[in-house]
């Protein structure tokens, strides 16, 4: 294992009250870590660390990450930002401010700390893609002023200062490209596809689909997705990315609605809307990268991943329904 990853050493983990920081930390935890989570709940929840609660090896620090931050730990994982379009484009300025100063604040604090920093980049880097399957190589084809820049150009922004302060400084950098994940603790209210399908389909609503539904994903589960993080912040210095991270069997966006239909049974009907503004028609990672320095590939495919979100999400719309009927 290498130094910087033995027992006993701090983790800071930013956004870690979210659907992939919560499982972070719990992995981290399990590697003997101690672990500093900073978020400001903005789409975070406290309910995805209620399993930790009491943990002395866990502190919660309610912050922004727009404001400096100033713990003592030896590495940092920043996974601080809304990632769902409904939520990024809630507060757009908010979004890209969160990418760009959040970054800013991290690295400075990285610098001063001299421990190595991982960044949660995204798929979106690459924007509505002219080559596929989209290669670390491929520059994107990005549309800087549309309602998904704030995200998708905050993060682009994020990486051009990661690899300055790697450059500048000799920072050691971890960049890892996110492609669509899903599982357990995925806020329901969060507009993406595969949390829509599955409670549309558990409440018996209609299943919404925007376009036709020929538009194509590439859906990781998240443990798989951890697996991959870790295996980065593992590598040696000479690795810093960017690296895609995400399952590389492609969907249609129907093909998806069918399957979790066919699991949750039900009469849901599929319904189009129209396609949202500069929504990617294809995302596929290629993950040569991944498997060849990192040694890492995904091992839980859909069919099992979707179980047991599906069951995650039964168990949640099930509670709320009894807390409902206890008032």
């Amino acid at each position: 294992m290498p130094q910087h990853l033995h027992h006993g050493r701090r983790a800071l983990v930013t956004g870690g009250a979210g659907f992939l920081g919560s499982h972070l930390i719990d992995r981290l935890l399990d590697r003997g870590r101690d672990v500093i989570c900073v978020d400001n709940l903005f789409t975070g929840s406290k309910r995805n660390l209620d399993h930790l609660r009491g943990d002395p090896r866990v502190e919660f620090i309610r912050h922004d990450v727009c404001q400096p931050l100033h713990v003592e730990v030896d590495e940092v994982w920043n996974l601080a930002c809304p990632a769902s379009p409904v939520h990024y484009q809630h507060d757009p300025v908010a979004t890209t401010k969160t990418s760009v100063i959040g970054a800013i604040n991290l690295l400075g604090l990285a610098k001063r700390l001299k421990c190595p920093i991982f960044q949660a980049s995204t798929s979106e880097v690459y924007g509505d893609p002219f080559v596929h399957p989209q290669p670390e190589s491929y520059w994107g084809n990005v549309n800087p002023v549309g309602i998904r820049s704030c995200y998708d150009e905050g993060k682009r922004c994020a990486e051009t200062l990661f690899f300055d302060y790697h450059r500048q400084h000799g920072l050691d950098i971890k960049v890892a490209r996110i492609f669509n994940t899903y599982g357990p603790r995925m806020n329901e209210r969060d507009g993406r596809v595969v949390s829509n399908f599955i409670v549309q389909a558990l409440r018996g609503e209609d299943i919404t689909i925007y376009g036709d539904g020929q538009q194509t994903r590439s859906f990781c589960y998240v443990d798989d997705l951890v697996d991959g993080f870790l295996a980065l912040m593992d590598a040696g210095p000479d690795v810093h990315g960017p690296v895609n991270l995400g399952n590389p069997n492609e969907f249609t966006i129907r093909e998806l609605a069918e399957r979790v239909l066919a699991k949750v049974g039900g009469r849901s009907r599929l319904v189009k809307l129209p396609l949202p503004q500069d929504d990617p028609m294809q995302r596929q990672p290629d993950i040569s990268l991944a498997r060849e320095r990192l040694g890492w590939e995904p091992r839980i495919q859909l069919d099992e991943g979707l179980d047991r979100t599906i069951a995650y999400f039964r168990d949640v719309i099930d509670q709320a329904a009894s807390r409902s009927a206890m008032r």
